[in-house]
Formats: C-alpha cells, sequence, structure tokens
C-alpha cells in the first residue's frame, strides 16, 4: 500500500470551479501546484498562489481572511512573500497543512456557501496572468542521471567503452549557474563562445552554431541541511518540497572545445529556463512506483544511497513531451510538432539518491536549491531528450511538418516541455508547460 496517499489523492474530489474538473487539465483539484504571479488583490505585485483548473487563488487573501489555522496558518502566513522560498523552508509538516486544507478550500462541500463566494472572488484567471520565478534560487546542481542518456553521448565519443567506470556507482553532477535560470517564456539569446573544428589549426570566437535543448526535470530543495551535517536517503525526502521542468539550453560546438578537464562552463551557463509552476512532492503521491531496475550485474548502490522505501517508492511515473515550432510553422499556421517523448521512470538514480549524495559531503543545501535530474532518454529513439542524441550529432535531421530539417536549433524556433502524470484509480496531473524561443542572433 502506498504510504505517502491522503485525503488530498481521493480520485472522487471535486472542485467548485468547474475547470478544474475537465478531462484532461492540468490542474485539478488533486495536484494545486504553487507558484509566484503578479495578483491584482496587490497592486500587480508578486504573490503566492495556487493554480486550480484554469485559475489562481491568491493564498495571500485566504490568510488575510482566516481562513488557515495551525501549521496551515504558519504556511500561508509565509505566503506573504512574494517567493515559496519562506514555506520551503518550513518543511513538509506546514507545505502539506497547507496542501491539505487548500484542498478543503476548494472541494465540492468544503466551505460554506458565503465562504465559496469570497474565495471565487480572489481568483485570477491563469490565461495572461504574468508568473515569475517561483523563488529565487541560490544555488543550481545539474545532475546526470539517465543510463540512457549517458549511454548514447559516451557512444558517440567513445563507442567502445561508453560508460565510464564511475557511472553507475556515483550520481554524477556539476555545479550549474543560478543567476542565468529563467522562467518560462523568456527569449534565449544565442550565446557566443570559442569553438574548434576537427580540421581548424585554431580556436575561433563567434556565435554558437550547435544550440541544443535538453529535457530535464527539476526538484527544489525544501529544509536544508547545516554545513556538514550530510542527509541520509531515509530523510532525503523531507528536504524536497516539489519538482518542475526544466529545459537546459546547451552549445555543443562550445562544450566540445571547453569541456575538458573540468567539466561545463560558458555552454551551460547563458541560460537555462524552468516551468513556473512547482507540483509539490506531496501530488505526487499517487504516481510514486519503484526505482529503476538495474540490470543483472549492475553494482548495487552504496549503503547510503540505498534504503528499501527509496527502492520501492524513489520513482517516478511522469511523462514527458517536447515539442518544436518553427517560424515556417507558426507562419502556416502548423501544430507544434512533438519531436520525442519519455519518462522519467527512465533515471538510473533516484532524486533521494541525488540529494543524499550531495549532501554526503556535508554540503549544506538550502530552501530553494534546485537540482536538476540531466537529460531524460529513454530506451527508444523517439524518446531521446535532446537534438545531440535524436540527430546523433546532426548526422540524421528530424524533418519538420513543414518539410524543414533540424539538426539543431535555428532562431526562431520555440521548443515546448509539458509533463503529466497519470495512472488507473488517480486523476492525471499536469506540470503545465517549459517554453522558450531562440532569438534571432542579433538581438
Amino acid at each position: 500500500m502506498n504510504p505517502y496517499l491522503n485525503e488530498t489523492h481521493d480520485p472522487g474530489l471535486r472542485s467548485w470551479v468547474e475547470s478544474a474538473n475537465l478531462a484532461g487539465t492540468d490542474f485539478p483539484i488533486q495536484n494545486l501546484p504553487l507558484a509566484v504571479f503578479n495578483s491584482p488583490f496587490n497592486e500587480g505585485l508578486p504573490r503566492v498562489g495556487v493554480a486550480i483548473g484554469d485559475s489562481i487563488l491568491d493564498i495571500t487573501e485566504g490568510w488575510k481572511s482566516g481562513f488557515f489555522e495551525g501549521p496551515a496558518d504558519r504556511a500561508a502566513q509565509s505566503c506573504f512573500v512574494p517567493s515559496l522560498g519562506p514555506l520551503m523552508a518550513l518543511g513538509p509538516e506546514h507545505a502539506q497543512a497547507l496542501r491539505i486544507r487548500l484542498s478543503q478550500l476548494l472541494r465540492v462541500g468544503g466551505v460554506s456557501g458565503q465562504e465559496q463566494e469570497f474565495l471565487s472572488r480572489h481568483l485570477v484567471p491563469r490565461q495572461g496572468t504574468p508568473l515569475r520565478l517561483p523563488v529565487e534560487i541560490g544555488d543550481y546542481t545539474d545532475f546526470y542521471a539517465s543510463v540512457y542518456h549517458a549511454t548514447n553521448i559516451g557512444s558517440m565519443f567513445r563507442p567502445d567503452n561508453p560508460l565510464l567506470p564511475n557511472y553507475k556507482h556515483i550520481p554524477i553532477g556539476y555545479h550549474g549557474r543560478a543567476s542565468s535560470i529563467v522562467v518560462s517564456g523568456t527569449t534565449i539569446h544565442r550565446p557566443s563562445g570559442q569553438t574548434k573544428d576537427d580540421a581548424a589549426e585554431n580556436p575561433m570566437f563567434g556565435p554558437c552554431r550547435l544550440l541544443d535543448y535538453e529535457l530535464e526535470v527539476g526538484f527544489f530543495v525544501g529544509q536544508g541541511n547545516h554545513l556538514g551535517h550530510p542527509v541520509s536517503i531515509a530523510e532525503a525526502d523531507n528536504h524536497i518540497f516539489g519538482l518542475c521542468l526544466v529545459n537546459d539550453w546547451s552549445a555543443r560546438d562550445l562544450q566540445k572545445w571547453e569541456y575538458q578537464p573540468l567539466g561545463p562552463f560558458l555552454a551551460k551557463s547563458f541560460s537555462t529556463t524552468i516551468s513556473p509552476w512547482v507540483v509539490t512532492l506531496d501530488a505526487l503521491a499517487p504516481f510514486r512506483i519503484p526505482a529503476f531496475d538495474r540490470p543483472t550485474g549492475d553494482p548495487s548502490p552504496l549503503p547510503y544511497l540505498s534504503s528499501a522505501n527509496d527502492r520501492s517508492w524513489g520513482g517516478i511515473d511522469l511523462q514527458l513531451e517536447v515539442f518544436l515550432s518553427s517560424v515556417r510553422m507558426r507562419e502556416e499556421a502548423c501544430e507544434p510538432y512533438r519531436v520525442s517523448s519519455g519518462n522519467f521512470r527512465d533515471m538510473y538514480w533516484t532524486i533521494a539518491q541525488m540529494l543524499t549524495h550531495h549532501a554526503s559531503n556535508g554540503c549544506n543545501l538550502r530552501p530553494g536549491d534546485l537540482l536538476a535530474s540531466g537529460t531524460v532518454s529513454g530506451k527508444t529513439k523517439d524518446s531521446r531528450g535532446c537534438l545531440m542524441e535524436l540527430t546523433w550529432r546532426g548526422t540524421e535531421p528530424i524533418t519538420l511538418p513543414t518539410g524543414e530539417q533540424r539538426r539543431f536549433l535555428q532562431d526562431g524556433d520555440e521548443v515546448m516541455i509539458r509533463g503529466f502524470c497519470e495512472r488507473p484509480g488517480a486523476v492525471r496531473i499536469g506540470f503545465g508547460e517549459c517554453r522558450g524561443i531562440i532569438g534571432k542572433t542579433e538581438d
């Protein structure tokens, strides 16, 4: 029996916000993701809100009117700050209490008619409402947790030995650039840097020619840990607040030249896009599954990275899709073209293992820190999570509905990542979109 389920996951719950009951909505009452939005009740300044159907509820307005008590009251009060950081810092007890109370306030029969009328006046249409980064991200770490992605990339450069010896023993990651993380919808500027063609004697400096996206999933640290105090695998869930979608844009030609010996630098630091809605770990309870089934002969994780609970519930059944739209496609009114579809269940390392390993040396993780999975790829070609893999370094271009071909991204291309969870016996929940368009090089 799933130990993470509670009343908020009941598939029979319905909301008095009718749009939350429509089939296929990303934001039914069983989801209740959080974001920072520009609230008309705060003179257009940012506040924390919860998505319900096609609307956003301003949590602060509910708190000011006395709709919360106990741990939920303190959690709602923390939302007065236009960031999810203070709520993340309170820990899982308060976050779960807030979720339960929001579920009660928004469900059919959960409040009186007068209370429902008040709450309905503090709903904002999602469409057209500006959303911001959900938290000021202090630190960003990107992992390399898909064995399929690592094998594919390794095969391009080391066909006889794609995986380095440490890969199946340790979650590999690097310290990314937090200052260039942007919210969905932000224009991405093509980076410039040093590149060197194989036949060239010397490198050159100029705009990136091999611009790529990377389909990833990110998760935010909730409660932090003190410097010098590791987080055990048994406690890791208590330090994870929620998940979002991530596009870790990559300049492959810059990366090839600068990568050795210290790893990613300018090829990664120019922009990373995240979705604005944070789907809490509690919301994902119905979709928790066993961790990746390692093939016979693979090494078992060392004890500090292993627990019975993580083996049973460490995976997440999260379907992910990448869509591409060119300038010509938009001019000809073509729908965005789905270039790949994968699932987060295929990750070799769980999010708990990533966090535990990150803190295992005593590194102090702080509320709002972002950890990303690395490119999510699966066994099949159509589940590869970046153009580097899909086109096999540009040798196998993809063809768009207009007949255009893509090896890597061109100016004006728009990339959209979508994610959702669904299974029998549970209500489908979604993550919204993580969207970015490549601006003209001269912009």
